[in-house]
């Protein structure tokens, strides 16, 4: 990885895009220091100390913290990342979408533009339901409609404007732009979240003891992120033979490829949708102030809620984990089920004389297919599951309090990884052009 950036440093070109991504990632930190105009920050920020439960972490991780201080990048990405996948979902249910994204470049421009569109939408609606729900309870001073359009109009131009940067880094930058800017707010948040384990953890401790807590905590992040390498660069090689053709007077075709499929199919996605609907109910809760007492209600919100789980001293609320392992094994099949087509996977090889050893073309290839497919996405569930548990276990039994886990750090190394590679690959190009050229 090292060679691969000291080399990238030489090309002029491939310098100035990583030139341009730097400036970019500077001006999303400063964006996310900035203030939304007209609203109580100190308010807001003792509010969110105040939530017993942890829904709103998993936005504030994903927000790089500016949510919590109320920042003007407040929304973040999250709209667009939302939109994004609404599109995909929709492309499968409205076939006029469905053609327009199989109508190349233009098709998925409109289809871009749409969900620029849908983020806008998005953006309008939660941050008025944040300026309306909050402003009540004192988070505006002396609440009008006049600021609540300022706020509502920040929050939605911040997210806009990080949509905007994310679409420039992939245009002059080195592509991945929406997921950089999604990682560096991740990132940005890991210093403080280290400092506080070495807070709660060694510090003040006797020298043996703090030594001792602190290569357990490093063993364990190192652990997950050998888990999520292993998780990425998974794949399940299925081998096709091509036949050999006459085309005019020579025989060509024969060769043997293989189809990669990943283990991790669906990426982390299914942890998003996961996390999001059981952070749901309590995000409602707490807008509408139904977050004290001591009935069933409160006793749910506190099932779901993953700061519960693992708890020694309330193990009845670890049955919210159960829901967790369900849904990301659900969202993980229902996911693959809508990006992998193994029908047209299977239509595409018989057209080109391709097949798999030993299995016959049509039908019994989409069956084989779908039975390789069940396996590998259980096998990427249960992956994904044991990396986004072991933060939470560690949270639960030793009070460890980090928003960074599984999720996150997926996401930051699933981005390096795929950052690397267009490096990568803009040198090759590079080097073809050169060699063209000579």
């Amino acid at each position: 990885m090292l060679k691969t950036l000291q080399n990238a440093f030489k090309v002029k070109d491939i310098r100035h895009r990583i030139f341009y991504v730097f400036m970019m990632l500077i001006v999303i930190r400063i964006g996310s220091q900035i203030p939304v105009p007209g609203v109580d920050r100190e308010f807001f920020k003792n509010w969110f100390a105040n939530q017993s439960g942890d829904a709103f972490n998993f936005l504030d991780a994903f927000t790089g913290g500016s949510f919590s201080t109320m920042a003007i990048f407040a929304l973040s990405i999250t709209p667009y990342i939302t939109s994004s996948i609404i599109m995909q979902l929709l492309t499968i249910a409205i076939p006029k979408l469905e053609e327009m994204q199989k109508d190349g470049e233009d098709g998925r421009k409109k289809i871009a533009a749409i969900t620029r569109y849908l983020t806008v939408g998005l953006s309008l609606f939660e941050s008025t339901a944040m300026a309306i729900g909050f402003g009540n309870r004192g988070w505006i001073a002396d609440i009008n409609a006049m600021k609540i359009i300022v706020v509502v109009v920040t929050l939605t131009a911040g997210s806009a404007f990080l949509m905007w940067i994310g679409e420039r880094i992939n245009e002059k930058g080195v592509g991945n732009g929406i997921s950089v800017v999604l990682a560096i707010n991740i990132v940005s948040r890991i210093p403080s979240e280290l400092y506080t384990l070495f807070e709660q953890f060694v510090k003040g401790k006797t020298i043996a003891k703090g030594a001792l807590a602190g290569l357990i905590v490093l063993a364990i992040i190192l652990t997950v992120v050998i888990l999520v390498l292993i998780l990425n660069g998974a794949v399940r090689k299925i081998p096709v033979q091509y036949s050999k053709k006459m085309q005019g007077r020579k025989m060509v075709g024969g060769q043997s490829t293989h189809i990669p499929l990943k283990i991790n199919t669906a990426g982390v996605v299914p942890i998003i949708f996961a996390s999001s609907i059981m952070s749901f109910p309590g995000i409602i809760a707490s807008f509408t102030g139904k977050t004290g007492g001591t009935g069933w209600g409160t006793k749910i919100l506190a099932a779901l809620s993953s700061s519960n789980w693992f708890n020694l001293s309330h193990p009845a609320y670890s049955v919210g984990l159960l829901v967790y392992i369900v849904l990301v094994i659900f969202f993980a099949y229902f996911y693959t089920s809508i990006t992998f087509n193994p029908l047209e996977v299977a239509d595409n090889m018989k057209k080109q004389g391709g097949f798999i050893p030993g299995i016959r073309p049509g039908k019994p290839t989409v069956d084989y297919l779908n039975k390789i497919l069940n396996y590998i996405v259980f096998i990427g569930a249960a992956g994904l599951t044991i990396v986004a548990v072991i933060p939470f276990f560690f949270n639960g039994v030793f009070g460890a309090s980090v928003s960074f886990g599984g999720t996150s750090l997926i996401i930051v190394v699933s981005v390096i990884l795929e950052t690397m590679k267009q490096i990568e690959s803009m040198m090759v190009v590079r080097n073809y052009k050169g060699f063209l050229n000579d």
